[in-house]
Order: structure tokens, then C-alpha cells, then sequence
């Protein structure tokens, strides 16, 4: 497929251009509100044009299919367009401002028969999906408690609205708790019900938080702590599952790598558990080709999307009344 790219992003000039050529896509052209911005990454990353008219690179014929990471209050707008030109699309999380546009944006995608899904690169990974497979064979028995820690240093380069920009959608909870709440999603294949949390500025944040701490109650009784931060330089992250008949221990798994490490402990003693190493982007382009060619399903799809922002909503609500939320997902999740 040919490719239109809306957003000269970090991830796309690291990540999705080379995972899109990688599956054999032909990245087209690259969208940006910057002029100067789109020229110079269509230079760099050899992209043969480049432009700060979406409608214009929508009503291209050729055009199949849009990637979309720029800034997330620009999400809704953009996919709503490229939707309504016919274009399958890929969207970064969190997939909207509101559940209402998350809502909206999967409806208007489903009604005219186009494929769309969320880049939720972690559930692609092959250490993610090797924690499901244990889980799924029943190695640790009935899952009593899951553990997330994603508390990170966030690099200089990524910054900027991150931290400072409310409006834009900056703050961690936006960023990390989305990704994490879809990792829980997938490694439980159940949704959150209620949430408590904490959210705080420890330092990077500018009129946003930059950590936060919550527990999620789960349908079959499962416990889940999650951990999100930008301002950890020496946390590591990574996952434990708890269970009846053994845990799991994940360490260093909640990164765009394929790197870490898995232990799985049982009265059997300790085994370490050997896992794909592919590319997570990849992984994630690969099956969203397949769907549109009709032979398969997206990694994550725009209702995972809807139901990764409603428990990152339901957090961020938590944090600022105090008070434990229960999880709206609405009528498409």
C-alpha cells in the first residue's frame, strides 16, 4: 500500500517508517502543520513529498492508507478525515481527547468498511505474548495480582508538549498509562471495573503530572497495580504476575525494543522463558496489511483504543477527585 504519514514525528522518523518498509509499504508523504518541519523530514527520511495540506494528500487516489502520530489533540480531526476520504488508518494512542471522539472515530471507521487500529506496539511484542501464553496454558494457575511498573526517564528529545502542554494532551497518564492499560487488557483478556490512583508533578511536569501510582480492580477478582513515570532514570521496568500456581517475573519488557527478560517461578523451581524477538512495529504493520487484505486482524484494534483511553480517563479522574471511579467505555467498547 501507499502510505501518507500525518505527523513528522519522533516515532515515525525511528519506528514506523522503517517497520512500514520493512513489510514492504511505500511511505508516500508526510503531513505537518510545519512547512519547513515536513520538508526537512521528507528529505531525511527519503520520502518523495511532503506537505502541510491534508486534504490535498487525502484526495489522492493512490493514497491507501494514513499512519497518524501527530500531537493527540490533533488525533480525532485528522482520523475523522481520513476516514471520510476512504483511507484505512493506523492511529497512535491515545486515539482521541475524549471517549467521545475515540467513539466517534471507530463508528464513522467500521460504518464505511475501513480498517483502523490503535499502535499498541507492546501487545505486538514477543515477551508480552509470551506472558499471555503462559497465562492462557495456566502455568500460574488463577491470576491473583498483576504488577506494572513503567516508570522511565524521558529523554530530553521527547519532551516538550509531554510536559507542558495539557492542551496537546501531554502528561504521563496520556503517554504510559494508556500503553499500560492495554498491556493489562491483553495479558488478562478482561477489562478494568474500578480504579484508585495518585498523580503528581515529581519534577519534569509543567501544569501536568509526570507520575502517577493507581490500582485497578478486575472482573474475576484480579488485583492490578500500575506504575507510570517520566522521572525515574534508574527504575527499570517491567511486569510480575502472581497466581495461585506460579508467578511470572518480566523485566525490562515495557520498552519499543524486544529486549528483557521472563522467569516463570513455580514449586518447580525457576525457568526462564524464551520469547520471539521480532520488532514490535513490525509485528504491528504487518497484521494491520493482512487485515486489509482480508487475512486477519489488527494487533490492536479501535475498540482496544477506546478501551485503553476510557481506563487512562478513568486514572486521571481518580487522581484529581480522590475518589475510587468506576470505568466507562461506552457503547462501542
Amino acid at each position: 500500500m501507499r502510505w501518507a504519514l500525518v505527523g513528522a514525528s519522533t516515532i515515525a522518523e525511528q519506528f514506523m517508517i522503517d517497520a512500514l518498509r520493512a513489510t514492504g509499504q511505500d511511505v508516500a508523504i508526510v503531513v505537518s502543520t510545519s512547512a519547513a518541519r515536513a520538508k526537512d523530514f521528507a528529505s531525511a527520511q527519503g520520502i518523495a513529498a511532503a506537505t502541510t495540506d491534508l486534504k490535498a494528500a487525502l484526495a489522492d487516489p493512490a493514497i491507501e492508507a494514513v499512519y497518524i502520530s501527530s500531537t493527540n489533540e490533533k488525533h480525532f480531526a485528522q482520523a475523522m478525515a481520513a476516514i471520510g476520504a476512504g483511507k484505512h488508518v493506523l492511529c497512535e494512542k491515545p486515539l482521541g481527547m475524549t471517549l467521545d471522539e475515540a467513539t466517534r472515530m471507530v463508528r464513522a471507521a467500521e460504518a464505511a468498511n475501513l480498517v483502523f487500529a490503535t499502535n499498541h506496539h507492546l501487545r505486538c511484542s514477543g515477551s508480552h505474548r509470551a506472558v499471555r501464553d503462559l497465562i492462557l496454558a495456566g502455568r500460574v494457575g488463577r491470576v491473583l495480582s498483576l504488577r506494572l511498573f513503567h516508570a522511565v526517564h524521558l529523554p530530553e528529545n521527547l519532551r516538550g508538549w509531554r510536559i507542558n502542554d495539557a492542551g496537546a494532551g501531554g502528561g504521563v497518564i496520556p503517554d504510559i498509562a494508556v500503553h499500560d492499560a492495554d498491556v493489562v487488557r491483553f495479558l488478562l483478556d478482561e477489562d478494568p471495573v474500578t480504579v484508585v490512583a495518585q498523580s503528581t508533578s515529581s519534577g519534569m511536569g509543567e501544569g501536568v503530572e509526570d507520575s502517577a501510582m493507581s490500582v485497578w480492580s478486575m472482573p474475576s477478582g484480579t488485583m492490578v497495580f500500575s506504575h507510570e513515570s517520566f522521572t525515574h532514570p534508574f527504575a527499570g521496568s517491567g511486569l510480575e504476575v502472581h497466581g495461585t500456581e506460579g508467578s511470572i517475573f518480566a523485566r525490562g519488557v515495557m520498552t519499543q525494543q524486544p529486549v528483557g527478560e521472563i522467569e516463570l517461578v513455580t514449586k518447580a523451581g525457576r525457568e526462564a522463558v524464551p520469547y520471539s524477538p521480532h520488532n514490535l512495529y513490525v509485528q504491528a504493520v504487518r497484521q494491520f496489511a493482512d487485515a486489509v487484505a482480508g487475512k486477519g486482524q489488527v494487533a490492536a484494534s479501535g475498540r482496544d483504543g477506546i478501551k485503553s483511553l476510557a481506563v487512562a480517563l478513568a486514572v486521571r479522574d481518580a487522581a484529581r477527585t480522590g475518589s475510587r471511579l468506576h470505568v466507562t467505555y461506552g457503547d462501542l467498547a
